[in-house]
């Protein structure tokens, strides 16, 4: 199915500081693995759809799909990773990262979609009176699946790029589905052998109904961690945790009044904005002063891995900051 350090951009008051190639190596590198992922998955999609409509099996044919769906949003994947590539201009003055939860919120609803769209037709076939592919050929069919879709996994696994784990996430899917397959064809093998054929028209119906719902669960999750991102929602505190604390270090070493610090993150970019209120007592009063403040910021986001977008302010009226 087949489904960084990144570049740092500081961004202090409006100023930038990047570095294109790393930026471009990275993506790069995820459009190569994005590519792979593509050509694995209609690889599986015409092998699945062939060999269930072959051996008139629900499960395969449904494994087909997902794998033929997932080419189509790996495409998208592919083509999200070059538009974020572009960066900043004009029109998008503050990049366009917003691209890749968008991209993994269309590949939530698609694979939630079909994973409905699949529910419903299992029952319809138990309903019925169940199914009963070839067996042997289904079995065959299990194991080839689950050594490739393995593999592919844990290529993509080994990458850091936010898009790439959700096509590493497609594929582990993939992978757990068609180990699942496999036990529950040797179960049908074994009814048959055993004389249950009548229950053993009900096995294959009866995983897709059980992976369908089971599969549910990654495109929600997927769904709202990314819907927190386009809705600009604050980051997890075990992400946000180390900013903080290192801000409240510089109010009581500066004193300052009170800091406001405001931390999300958009596909691979954490946007970070601390407002500092200067005070009476505050000893940091001067331009280059707050430079050096800015400095130390940036020090500790550079240890981070995220491409970061930084701004930091200073004044001496809390209602501009709060």
């Amino acid at each position: 199915m087949r489904g960084c350090n990144a570049r740092v951009m500081l961004a202090t008051m409006g100023d930038t500081s990047d570095t294109p190639e790393t930026g471009g190596a990275r993506s790069a590198t995820a459009t190569r693995s994005l590519l792979i992922s593509v050509i694995g998955a209609a690889a599986f999609a015409v092998l699945a759809l062939l060999w269930g409509l072959a051996v008139s099996s629900p499960m395969i044919v449904f494994d087909g799909l997902y794998s033929f769906v997932s080419v189509l949003l790996s495409l998208v994947s592919v083509a999200a990773v070059r538009t974020i590539e572009r960066g900043a201009d004009e029109r998008y003055p503050f990049g366009r990262h917003a691209w890749e939860p968008l991209t993994v919120i269309l590949k939530a609803v698609s694979l939630a979609t079909l994973c409905g769209y699949a529910l419903i037709g299992a029952i319809s076939d138990i309903l019925a009176g169940g199914k009963h592919p070839e067996t042997i050929p289904a079995v065959l069919y299990a194991l080839v699946a689950t050594v490739g879709a393995g593999l592919m996994t844990r290529y993509l696994r080994s990458h850091s790029d936010g898009l790439v784990r959700a096509e590493a996430a497609q594929w582990l899917m993939d992978t757990l589905l068609s180990v699942g397959v496999l036990l529950g064809f040797l179960l049908a093998l074994g009814l048959e052998s055993a004389g249950y054929t009548d229950i053993a028209g009900y096995v294959d119906p009866g995983m897709v109904i059980l992976f369908s719902v089971l599969f549910l669960r990654m495109p929600v999750r997927l769904f709202t961690r990314s819907l927190r991102e386009v809705l600009s929602i604050s980051v997890d505190p075990a992400l946000s945790g180390d900013i903080e604390t290192a801000v409240n270090g510089i109010v009581e070493q500066y004193r300052f009044d009170e800091v406001f610090t405001r931390v999300t993150k958009i596909g691979d970019q954490l946007d970070v904005e601390i407002d500092f209120v200067v005070g009476a007592h505050s000893t940091a009063r001067e331009v280059t002063e707050f430079d050096r403040i800015r400095q130390q910021i940036s020090d500790i986001l550079e240890t981070m891995p995220h491409e970061k977008w930084m701004t930091v302010s200073f004044t001496a009226e809390r209602r501009w900051a709060h």
